[in-house]
């Protein structure tokens, strides 16, 4: 984030001889680009051509200003190439031109801030298109989600229509069932009938020959009356005994019509079993499913019963002649035994009801053939339904594949666009710290306690976070009391919901210049309870909440064993310290008792601060671990941590009393190149200041008390010697100070969190530790140098 260099392995000095093959790349004149950002309405308009200030940089003070500033007005595109060659410059300072290398650093620091804006336009460009996108996925994802809900719907619904044509089906299969049977059993009945007329007309024959046989008796006995009136006694007996044959026939007529009401009853049932049939053929209409095998196995069945029918019509046929010839029969023998056969006319009438009876079950026979036929079209019609229903579901299945392919096509050009975004991101992160480093500032990141339970409400209405262009992610307003706003602008602005990875991964790129040579200083600032030892050292029992420290280190690891494939080896070495009340204490000490009270009779080592010409920091006897592993790290911290001062205070119940240093050597040698790299990491996590109308602090918390704000307020003079570039800095005032003169004074990356309570009751504290921030945002240090060297021979 802050070098050229970030993520390579240090290179050579030598290798900067060999630059020669960079002209060709800035080389480039009078190229026409379109500004990204500008959107669609942009216009394609001429560039500002990058002049090869490696191989001419005398050209560089005679270049036209006008066209520059054009260039700073106009909408200008930078291709890859242009933006390395930018990083890559290295001007060619001459030793006594003094004006001409600020002319050579102007000019340069011009096109960066070009490239700075066009970058940014770029990215409101990729933020716009990014938020389209989104909301039409989003739009896409509601259509879809409405779509797969109404195929839902559907499914079910012909579902149920399916299952309860299923269950019509199985009933009218057992109801077809009880109807062959019952027809059966019908046919049973017509065989049973034919058997009783059959028996009929032979009685009726054997009548017949009796009343012959009669006959003849009575015109024997009328010719006999007169000559044999002896007889006549016989004549009256046999009378009696034709009476009693009568008698006797009227019961088997009797009988004969107790068997027609029964068969006549049987055809009731069978017709009301045929109108139940009915009602049953008619709900088949709604429910029939698109089954063409039922149709088949009905339309078998209709043949069959056609088939039956035409055999009942033929039985019918031979029954109305056989019924003719017993109404002849019937009619000869009514005028000869009219007189004896007074119930004959009572067979004639039940042989009309046998008559009517068969008709009905004509009449029941076209009905059913009739209702066979409407069935076939009802199949018909369903069948159709299922078909139509079959491809509308084909259709809205086609539609809804076609919307996952638009989702999927979004959802693309979203993630191309995110890594477009994260690119930008990357290259403008590189380029503002290249700004920096060439402007020497110290980086100021602000950060906004996360709350927890204790705080009180209304926090809203103390911090503000502007959302413009210009101050998004780096602007901060403190409101207090009357409704007056205070705005502040840094290189970064954290939120009280910033997450701990959040924050590291904007310092990051400044962990990793450890690794490549460079000195780096990173230090947390703010007032007790602002969230200082939260920020930099985290909880150790929840890996998401891990502090910037242990992350820092984690970081080293694993880029130190990833760039071992290149060649280069490292030697790391820890050593923590803490500033109490003016005094060294070593953390790492062995068997050092844990001290939140420290005894005045302590025989306390003196450690005393040494700096060297290369502005290296050295502190006398102290404890210095070599490291090799990240578990190595954490037991040293957890050591550290358990051994340093706190102390319970109004304002936090676990307060720092002293001013916490961890510090990481690294040596590193590339067996490949000959390389050396001499990198330190300082990270501080200094006590918070306090005032002690609020802290309520009494005896040793008091004196711890006014040591921190001592060292704290010697830090501010420091800060503001180097502000208004005084000839001298008091950097001797205070341990603190002295042991941070190389990353205030000399060539060390620095970074400081300045940290803030959301409380409403903190907020004159958080104005004064924001003015503060400002102030050292302001302070120009010197550029940090690269320590490196190439590693001679044994």
């Amino acid at each position: 984030m802050f070098s050229r260099n970030q993520n390579k392995p240090p290179r050579s000095p030598n290798a900067s001889n060999n630059g020669g093959g960079k002209d060709s790349a800035l080389n480039k004149r009078n190229r026409v680009g379109m500004a990204k950002a500008a959107g669609p309405a942009s216009s394609v308009r001429k560039r500002q051509a990058f002049t090869d200030v490696n191989s001419r940089p005398e050209a560089i003070a005679g270049a036209d200003a006008a066209s520059l500033e054009g260039s700073e007005s106009a909408p200008v595109e930078f291709t890859k190439e242009e933006v390395e060659a930018l990083l890559s410059y290295k001007p060619k300072i001459k030793k006594f031109d003094h004006k001409a290398n600020a002319d050579m650093m102007s000019e340069h620091n011009k096109r960066l801030r070009l490239c700075v804006k066009w970058f940014q336009n770029v990215e409101e460009a990729h933020l716009v298109e990014q938020q389209g996108l989104r909301a039409a996925l989003e739009s896409s994802e509601k259509q879809c989600a409405e779509t797969e809900a109404q195929m839902a719907k559907s499914l079910e619904e012909l579902d149920r229509v399916i299952c309860g044509i299923r269950n019509e089906n199985m009933s009218l299969q057992e109801q077809l069932a009880k109807e062959v049977s019952e027809k059966l059993e019908a046919m049973e009945c017509q065989l049973k009938e034919k058997e009783g007329r059959i028996a009929t007309e032979k009685s009726l024959a054997s009548i017949l020959e009796d009343l012959e046989k009669c006959k003849q008796d009575l015109l024997a006995a009328n010719n006999q009356i007169v000559s044999q009136e002896d007889k006549s006694k016989k004549l009256q007996e046999y009378n009696t005994s034709l009476q009693q044959y009568n008698s006797k026939l009227q019961t088997d007529l009797s009988v004969v019509n107790d068997t027609l009401k029964r068969v006549e009853n049987e055809k009731l049932s069978i017709v009301e079993n045929l109108g139940s049939l009915r009602g049953h053929y008619t709900s088949l209409q709604e429910q029939l499913a698109s089954c063409k095998v039922l149709g088949d196995e009905a339309h078998k069945q209709k043949e069959s019963l056609a088939m039956e029918v035409k055999c009942l019509r033929e039985e019918l046929q031979q029954t109305r002649e056989e019924r003719d010839c017993q109404r002849a029969h019937v009619q000869a023998l009514s005028a000869e035994v009219l007189k004896y056969k007074g119930s004959i006319g009572k067979s004639f009438t039940e042989l009309d009801k046998l008559m009517i009876k068969c008709n009905a079950l004509q009449d029941t026979c076209s009905a059913q053939t009739q209702q066979l036929r409407t069935l076939q079209c009802q199949l018909t019609s369903t069948n159709e339904k299922l078909k139509i229903a079959d491809m509308s579901a084909a259709e809205t299945i086609l539609q809804h594949e076609e919307k996952n392919k638009i989702i999927q096509e979004l959802q693309d050009r979203l993630t191309r666009a995110e890594t477009r975004v994260m690119e930008g991101e990357t290259l403008r992160k590189k380029l503002h710290n290249t700004i920096l480093e060439l402007k020497g500032n110290i980086r100021v990141f602000c950060r906004v306690r996360p709350l927890i339970p204790d705080d009180s409400a209304g926090n809203d209405a103390v911090i503000a976070y502007p959302t413009s262009t210009e101050a998004l992610g780096r602007g901060i307003e403190l409101l207090q009391n009357g409704g007056q706003k205070y705005p502040f602008t840094f290189d970064k602005v954290f939120s009280h919901d910033a997450s701990q990875e959040s924050v590291f991964v904007e310092i990051s790129q400044l962990v990793q210049s450890a690794l490549d040579g460079y000195k780096v200083c990173i230090f947390a600032y703010g007032q007790t309870g602002s969230g200082k030892t939260y920020t930099m050292m985290g909880k150790a029992d929840a890996p998401e909440q891990k502090g910037m420290i242990p992350r820092s280190l984690e970081q080293i690891f694993q880029t130190s064993r990833t760039l071992q494939a290149q060649g280069w080896k490292y030697k790391l070495q820890a050593s923590v310290l803490e500033i109490y009340n003016e005094t060294i204490r070593d953390l790492l000490v062995p068997n050092k008792a844990s001290g939140l009270e420290i005894s005045r009779s302590e025989n306390v080592k003196q450690y005393t601060i040494k700096h060297d010409a290369n502005g290296n920091t050295h502190v006398s006897d102290l404890t210095i671990i070599d490291v090799c592993s990240m578990k190595e790290i954490s037991l040293l911290l957890e050591r550290a941590a358990q051994s340093r001062t706190v102390g319970k205070t109004n304002m936090n119940e676990q307060s720092s009393r002293s001013h916490f240093v961890f510090t990481l050597r690294i040596d590193g040698v590339n067996e490949n190149t000959e390389q050396q790299v001499q990198g330190v990491l300082n990270l501080i996590d200094l006590a918070g200041s306090e005032r002690l109308s609020k802290s309520g602090a009494t005896g040793d918390r008091l004196k711890e008390t006014q040591a921190i704000n001592k060292s704290l307020s010697s830090l501010s003079d420091v800060i503001f010697a180097l502000a208004k570039k005084e000839d001298h800095v008091p950097f001797r005032n205070s341990k603190l100070t002295y042991l941070l003169l190389p990353c205030l004074g000399g060539d060390s990356k620095t970074l400081m969190f300045v940290n803030i309570s959301p409380e409403p009751s903190s907020a004159s504290e958080s104005l004064c530790s924001l003015r503060f921030a400002a102030r050292v945002n302001a302070c120009e240090i010197g550029i940090p140098r690269r320590q490196t060297a190439l590693r001679l021979p044994e």
